[in-house]
């Protein structure tokens, strides 16, 4: 049974491939099948090779020393301006087998602030620009996409939902349908170097080297979000590559700019301030909803003896979904709850619950698989955001990218969801 349950990943992601190609905007229209075997293959290569072959898993892992040295770098800073409450040593004594206070808003949070700041420094400096450049090669090569598209996903790995539009900015008003869409789906299929820190510091008690997990799946979904986006809105006949072969990421490009050093630093810090401050709104605001929305599924009657949650509902509706990716029936209702917490409200949120679950609730490689799949940012919030992006950006082209916007949230989803089922596929005997 064990097995079956390993390999029935195979089955998940041809399932939600067959969905995607059933939503098209128009099914003859789908790549060529080599096109489609090669982004899979890619993706299932993908996933062998980070996890599976020990020196590029030791090459990824080396992340998670940057992340504590600035981890370390941000608590002296959050300690220096909040005391005790951002880290600082206790001005009292603590209960006998009590542990010093973790206070999210005041000692993680910080951490976006500053990374943001050094991403955007490095940005200026040149190299993120060298990185996202080739990563953009390589699916250029590999999965033959236009320039403007392989530059966006090369961006997607280091930059947010708002940000990496910038990188494309010159072009979103000539380029067509599709790669409109295959920018969002990417966009909603990774999560930015900030919020990886912010995720993987969450996860550090639960999962190994969470860093290293989290660099991966947004690898891994990559190829993922590109087929599931050429899928359900393919290109058209006479569509042409909005770059050439050779574009990339030069001193000259137009969009994410700095005068200086200084104004990388500063610009940076008020992007990181305002991620922050929205980060902190979010999660109030949710847990608010759902304990609004709790509090009145409880007035109706009990359900197996228990009241009604909408965790409870969320496992039902996305169970399935994750019993098809590899995960054991007999814990897909606790993994289809975060599922539906990432995919509806956020997916910090759903990483919070999955640190506060009690252990054993996951076997280790359903918890992989959960916390691949929930590596996106592919919420109902982020669509907003994402549109209203695109639309300051590139005002001809609001109304397109919102109806291109539930679309990208069903993609997205998807496209994690199967790099999920691929980390389950090849932890076969962990």
């Amino acid at each position: 049974m064990e097995g079956v349950d390993q390999l029935r990943g195979i089955f998940g992601i041809a399932v939600l491939l067959l969905i995607a190609w059933s939503i098209s905007e128009d099914r003859k229209g789908r790549p060529g099948w080599l096109w489609i075997g090669g982004a899979i293959a890619l993706q299932g290569l993908l996933a062998l090779a980070i996890v599976r072959v020990p020196f590029i898993w030791s090459a990824v892992t080396l992340a998670n020393d940057g992340v504590a040295a600035i981890e370390r770098a941000a608590l002296d800073g959050s300690s220096y301006m909040f005391g005790y409450l951002g880290g600082a040593p206790l001005p009292f004594e603590l209960k006998e087998g009590a542990e010093p206070p973790l206070i999210i808003a005041f000692q993680i949070l910080p951490l976006v602030i500053v990374f943001s700041a050094i991403a955007a420094l490095l940005w200026h400096w040149g190299v993120l620009r060298w990185l996202v450049g080739g990563l953009s090669f390589l699916l250029r090569r590999t999965l033959g996409v236009s320039g403007v598209v392989g530059l966006s996903g090369g961006a997607n790995m280091f930059l947010g939902v708002v940000e990496s539009p910038l990188v494309v900015r010159a072009y979103l008003e000539r380029m067509s349908r599709a790669e409109l869409f295959q920018i969002m789906v990417l966009a909603m299929s990774t999560i930015s170097g900030a919020i990886l820190i912010l995720y993987a510091t969450t996860l550090r008690d639960t999962v190994d080297n969470a860093v290293g997990h989290m660099i991966s799946a947004s690898l891994v979904s990559l190829p993922a979000a590109l087929l599931v986006a050429r899928l359900m809105v393919p290109a058209k006949a006479d569509d042409t590559a909005t770059e050439t072969e050779g574009s990339g990421v030069g001193g000259d490009e137009p969009g994410l700019k700095f005068e200086n050093s200084i104004d990388a630093i500063i610009k940076g810090t008020m992007d990181g301030m305002q991620l922050f401050l929205a980060v902190i709104a979010v999660i109030i605001v949710v847990f608010a909803l759902v304990s609004l929305t709790d509090q009145t599924l409880a007035l109706l009657p009990l359900v197996a003896d228990e009241p009604l949650t909408l965790k409870r509902i969320f496992g039902w509706i996305f169970a399935p979904l994750m019993w098809a990716i590899g995960v054991p029936w007999a814990e897909a209702q606790a993994a289809g709850g975060l599922m539906g917490t990432k995919a509806i409200l956020n997916e910090y949120v759903a990483y919070l619950e999955l640190a506060a679950l009690p252990a054993g609730s996951l076997s280790p490689r359903s918890l992989l698989i959960v916390t691949y799949a929930l590596c996106g940012v592919a919420n109902l919030a982020s669509i907003g955001l994402l549109v209203s992006t695109i639309g300051t950006l590139c005002p001809q082209r609001r109304a397109e990218a919102a109806g291109l916007g539930i679309k990208s949230w069903i993609a997205g989803n998807f496209a994690t969801a199967m790099t999920g089922a691929w980390i389950g596929l090849v932890t076969i005997g962990n």
